[in-house]
């Protein structure tokens, strides 16, 4: 099987960012995506270039164009949220955003009514059933097809600072799970979804998506979910790791941080330098250490099994990627990683928002439901 893989200009950007549809009073989730989707359309009945349909009816996903700078494409979701907005207000609903929602019933949800979506479900039974899960994806592009292994094997060492700072589902179900990222770990319970395998060579990716068409696993290439993969159709390496996150201030710092450390390492690589790699066994640790216990993870750095406090590593990465931000044109936004260290990240703010509220999670959303219309963490 040969997988073309389109030209894309060097570490341009794109972001994709799950939001959920909430009831201004009560706070539960609303299943009016298909009102907001027809709302918007443009009158040829085509599909909204920037405001997708999504697996669940309580879900839109808002998309970026194709952007040089971090900042850019995130002008480009917040016109997007406005254009929600007009729609959604006059029906009493709010859009909020972490990696699940605090006290929703899974069971209760609507699936969007379209066959890849009831293939899923209809495969998958309980689990896909479960995915009331949010997330952000960055897009970025790459050059040469050749880079897009070695750069995706190099991004698994730094999986778990992605996940820590943007850890945002400590609940499910109205009980707190004692991770910081439930959505981490039940994403992962789905076919093909999960860490990616580390491919060498781009034709073992072509062997497995061969295999897994022919035995049935998958019809499209679109059907490999894993946190980190080649996205050929867009010529970019797409990240899928962080939860939902609650604002547009910590959206495109998490992007600010992925676009640098893709650009860090094609420049490596143009330099002839070895990058880092770690085995599988320690990708698979790191991620259930971050999801487990979020900024407060020991994280292992290398194939040599060196360790370090996330907050700490997370503290120098931003310091060595300044030049590279400063390249890419989001310095700023980087930097705004460093609030994330100070005010804690969405699954922290949640917990403390329970506390003075005696535990009550209707509490939580309101906080969120706030972060979103603020556009930083309060």
């Amino acid at each position: 099987m040969h997988i073309p893989f389109a030209k894309s200009a060097r570490s341009t950007v794109g972001i994709e960012w799950e939001l959920a549809l909430v009831d201004k009073d009560s706070g539960d989730l609303r299943q009016v995506a298909q009102t907001v989707l027809d709302a918007v359309a443009p009158p040829d009945g085509a599909q909204h270039p920037h405001i997708r349909q999504e697996l669940l009816l309580n879900t839109v996903e808002v998309v970026s164009g194709v952007a040089t700078t971090v900042r850019g494409a995130g002008d480009d979701l917040e016109r997007s949220i406005d254009e929600i907005r007009e729609v959604i207000d006059p029906l009493r609903a709010e859009l909020m955003c972490a990696g699940t929602h605090p006290f929703a019933r899974w069971a209760q949800q609507k699936v969007t009514d379209k066959e890849r979506y009831a293939t899923l479900i209809d495969r998958t039974q309980w689990w896909g059933r479960q995915m009331l899960i949010y997330g952000v994806h960055v897009h970025v592009g790459i050059e040469d097809r050749d880079k897009v292994l070695p750069i995706s094997r190099a991004m698994l060492a730094y999986f778990g600072h992605l996940q820590c700072l943007s850890a945002s589902s400590p609940f499910w179900g109205g009980k707190d799970t004692g991770y910081a990222s439930n959505r981490a770990l039940m994403f992962q319970q789905l076919p093909t979804a999960g860490l990616p395998f580390q491919f060498e060579r781009w034709e073992e990716l072509e062997g497995y998506v061969a295999d897994m068409m022919h035995t049935g696993v998958i019809d499209q290439f679109d059907e490999v979910r894993w946190d980190l993969r080649p996205s050929p159709r867009f010529g970019t390496l797409e990240t899928r790791i962080a939860d939902g996150a609650s604002n547009i201030t910590e959206v495109l710092a998490l992007a600010a941080l992925n676009h640098c450390l893709v650009e860090h390492l094609s420049t490596q690589l143009d330099e002839g330098k070895e990058l880092p790699t770690i085995q599988p066994w320690f990708a698979q640790e790191n991620k259930w250490r971050s999801a487990r216990y979020g900024m407060d993870a020991i994280l292992i750095l290398d194939k040599d099994g060196e360790e370090e406090l996330v907050r700490d590593s997370v503290t120098k990465l931003l310091k060595e990627l300044e030049p590279v931000a400063a390249r890419l044109g989001c310095l700023d936004e980087l930097d705004d990683v460093h609030m994330i260290l100070r005010k804690g990240a969405g699954y922290q703010r949640q917990r403390a928002v329970a506390r003075r509220n005696g535990g009550e999670l209707d509490a939580v959303v309101r906080s969120l439901v706030a972060e979103m219309r603020a556009g930083r963490p309060i």
